[in-house]
């Protein structure tokens, strides 16, 4: 295996996108890693798999985690609405300790392929206030996993690249156009329809539409 592959968390959203389109720049080989962790839709995954192919990962896997099982998120329990206003605080959108668990998976994932170097496409800017977008939680985990693998016990280093982590939406896409990647296969609502349609109303829609405005570009967004 090259040593310059790269394991890249891949949700069929705007900002994973761009994070693959960055990776496959920078010359990684890349193995993309998508987590059905019981969200409330699954046009997402049908949107990661398109970015997949679009972008030319190299490998693009599908693993499963019962995050629906735990609860406590508008995005897993049904029963609790998709806020579509402003709230203050961190919202019941945010999913309890998910970049924690889909970053072990890509963890594990990259020391079998001897992969040092995982992406993922958070933003602090812009993630509605969620704790594990943040650069303290980036840090702590790229220290972690020396820590916790084989590898690391071995003297390698792992590198968790976050490149979209201090930039606003308006400059994602404009970097994501610029490295090709087609907006119009992503999807990025958090209460998409079966046909990957978005509602246009909550928080992601408004960041999305917001960050398109911004860039000066066409949303190619689908709404319901």
């Amino acid at each position: 295996m090259p040593s310059r592959s790269a394991v890249v968390l891949l949700s069929g959203g705007l900002d994973s996108a761009t994070a693959l389109a960055i990776a496959r720049a920078q010359g990684f080989r890349t193995h993309a890693l998508s987590v059905a962790y019981g969200q409330r839709h699954s046009a997402e995954l049908d949107a990661a798999a398109r970015v997949a192919r679009s972008l030319g990962a190299h490998e693009h896997r599908l693993m499963r985690v019962d995050l629906a099982g735990i609860g406590g998120s508008a995005l897993t329990d049904p029963a609790i609405a998709v806020p579509e206003s402003p709230t203050t605080g961190i919202p019941v959108t945010y999913v309890p300790a998910r970049n924690t668990l889909m970053l072990s998976l890509a963890l594990g994932w990259a020391e079998v392929l001897g992969a040092r170097d995982l992406f993922i496409g958070v933003n602090v800017l812009d993630s509605s206030g969620y704790p594990d977008c943040r650069p303290a939680f980036i840090a702590a985990f790229e220290s972690l996993a020396g820590l916790a693998t084989k590898a690391g016990a071995e003297g390698a280093h792992f590198t968790i690249h976050a490149p979209l982590i201090e930039l606003t939406k308006g400059e994602i896409i404009r970097e994501g156009t610029r490295l090709g990647v087609d907006y119009a296969l992503t999807v990025s609502c958090y209460q998409a329809d079966r046909e990957g349609r978005a509602c246009g109303r909550c928080d992601s829609c408004r960041l999305r539409r917001a960050g398109f405005e911004a860039a000066g570009l066409p949303d190619p967004t689908r709404y319901a």
